[in-house]
């Protein structure tokens, strides 16, 4: 990074952004096949789609990055950037990201749009209510619960156990005083008081399943698959039972069509879904990236957090379910946030200091060897900050090199596109390269518990998972039930391998206690959450909102 006197909000609002019809027209998208949203934002239609069933697969390339730190990584600034460096050096790139969630914005972390000269844009739209997919989300995934309470009063057909109902209600904002709550207070109009609470709608299942489902008869086929509770004797509960699979479906309809905007170079950036990587499987819709895919020579897509999180559920989550194949990875560092896995404070980050940054690089070879037990071949990606020193690069690359990948400094934040060409010509020579064999760490036909430890194992290296009998009990039932294929979702703290977050750099001989595992029928694996872990988070004691306001033009200020 370089230093800049704009703010990445004044660097978006001056953007000189293309019409969205424009854009699409760069992919071979005709006009009328776009939902616009504006003159900025579209929605790509179910029809446009579906003919481009027969194209062949342009290169899928993943980026994620080492362990968060305070110090920043900028993972979504280095996809932004990438994308524009493919494209500046003669290359068709799609970036595939994200949607944000207004928790963080209001939170702690702010927008997820990319910073600096590296953005998409509408900057303010895409991360407030952009096109409205997340309150459908919230929506349906309320309307089911809504519909099992309402079933539950009217006489109980189905013989639901008030006491096992399973479905939390959501939305998507950090409310710390809604995890755990009793509902149906007030008397027998209100129904049967139980035990309840709230989770983040980015942690929903629905939020999932819209992001892992190919079409809305997919669709409507994992909602309905989804198990929201237990009779008495212990035998599922389906939304499909509550015939409520029909509705939510239509809520959903056009939420699971892709959004299609614009980078600040005027390059196509699709922008759908939104799970969290540490409570969910941090991927951008299934629907976003095979698109893309039939788009695109080049299509480059993030996974959230550190590899030992979105990378590792990318891998063994979306492109299983997908038949995905991809051709290559780059995993972001920064010399500060490096740095600080080296063991110094946040206020000691503006100092050279070459070795902690190489005792910090313990974490990114720990994330290069991860990556690479996948198959899947990888470049690392130097975020330029403006107080890195020449040394300090070197050591990286240094280190890079000896674990026999290449460190390719990176300019995007302040020169765009511009500023990555070397890494744009490094990514793409690698997944042109044939290189990649990919495959998951795990079979199919693994029992779950096993599925965890090789997990915690060979992606967190800890000695082994850690649970209560009756935790490896109801595994082993759903096992027995035919669960057993599915995939396992890891939900962990993002700050460490371990599950102590303040366990910086790269542990080992640790222990990963597991405190509650949820099946996700619809989605189609199992959570699994870990430590303190929560899937409802909390502001901070000064949240972002504080800042947060309108300019006397009306102009939004305080969002970054």
């Amino acid at each position: 990074m370089t230093d800049n006197v704009k703010s990445d909000i004044e660097i978006a609002r001056a953007a000189n952004k293309q019409p969205i019809w424009d854009i699409a027209a760069k992919l071979g998208i005709q006009a009328e096949s776009l939902e616009p949203y504006g003159n900025d934002k579209a929605k790509l239609s179910a029809d446009a789609i579906s003919g481009l069933a027969d194209r062949p697969d342009g290169k899928l390339i993943l980026v994620t990055a080492i362990t968060p730190t305070p110090a920043g990584e900028g993972k979504t600034t280095t996809t932004v950037g990438l994308s524009d460096g493919l494209n500046r050096i003669g290359k068709n790139a799609v970036a595939c990201l994200r949607e944000p969630s207004l928790g963080p914005c209001f939170g702690m972390k702010g927008g997820a749009a990319g910073g600096g000269y590296a953005q998409v844009v509408p900057m303010e739209d895409i991360n407030l209510h952009f096109t409205g997919d997340f309150h459908a989300i919230t929506a349906a995934h309320n309307l089911l619960a809504a519909m099992i309470d309402n079933h539950i009063y009217w006489g109980n057909a189905l013989e639901i156990d008030p006491r096992r109902v399973s479905w939390r209600r959501v939305m998507d904002m950090n409310d710390r005083a809604l995890r755990e709550i009793v509902c149906s207070l007030g008397g027998v109009a209100n129904g049967f008081p139980r035990e309840a609470g709230f989770d983040i709608t980015v942690a929903s299942e629905i939020m999932a399943i819209l992001c892992l489902a190919t079409d809305k008869d997919d669709l409507q086929q994992r909602i309905g698959n989804i198990v929201v509770a237990q009779r008495r004797d212990r035998s599922p509960v389906t939304a499909r039972d509550l015939k409520a699979d029909g509705a939510m479906t239509v809520l959903l309809t056009r939420a699971l069509q892709p959004n299609l905007v614009q980078t600040l170079e005027n390059n196509p950036a699709f922008i759908h879904g939104g799970p969290f990587a540490n409570i969910a499987h941090g991927c951008n819709s299934v629907m976003a990236t095979k698109t893309a895919l039939k788009l695109a020579d080049y299509v480059v897509t993030e996974a959230g957090f550190g590899a030992d999180l979105g990378a590792e559920k990318f891998f063994d989550i979306k492109c299983r379910a997908a038949g995905l194949n991809p051709a290559a990875a780059v995993i972001v560092a920064t010399i500060r946030a490096l740095k600080m896995h080296g063991g110094l404070a946040r206020d000691a980050l503006g100092d050279e200091n070459v070795e902690a940054v190489t005792k910090g690089c313990a974490n990114l070879g720990r994330h290069v060897d991860n990556v690479k037990s996948f198959g899947v071949p990888v470049v690392v990606a130097i975020n330029h900050f403006s107080a890195d020193t020449d040394a300090e690069v070197a050591a990286v690359q240094d280190f890079a090199r000896d674990h026999g990948v290449e460190a390719v400094l990176a300019r995007h934040w302040g020169e765009g596109g511009a500023g990555t060409e070397d890494l744009a010509k490094s990514v793409a020579a690698l997944a042109d390269s044939g290189a990649s064999q990919f495959a998951p760490i795990y079979p199919d036909d693994m029992p779950l518990w096993e599925k965890i430890n090789a997990v915690v194992t060979r992606i967190y290296r800890a000695d082994e998972a850690v649970a209560d009998k009756t935790i490896r009990d109801q595994l082993k039932v759903w096992d027995e039930a035919g669960y057993s294929k599915l995939p396992v979702c890891m939900a962990k703290t993002q700050y460490s391998f371990s599950t102590d977050p303040n366990l910086k750099g790269a542990p080992s001989n640790h222990v990963v206690p597991i405190r509650e595992v949820r099946l996700s029928a619809g989605a189609g694996f199992v959570v699994v959450i870990c430590g303190e872990i929560m899937t409802m988070p909390g502001l901070p004691r000064t949240p972002a909102a504080e800042a947060i306001g309108l300019d006397e033009a009306g102009l939004v200020q305080g969002l970054f």
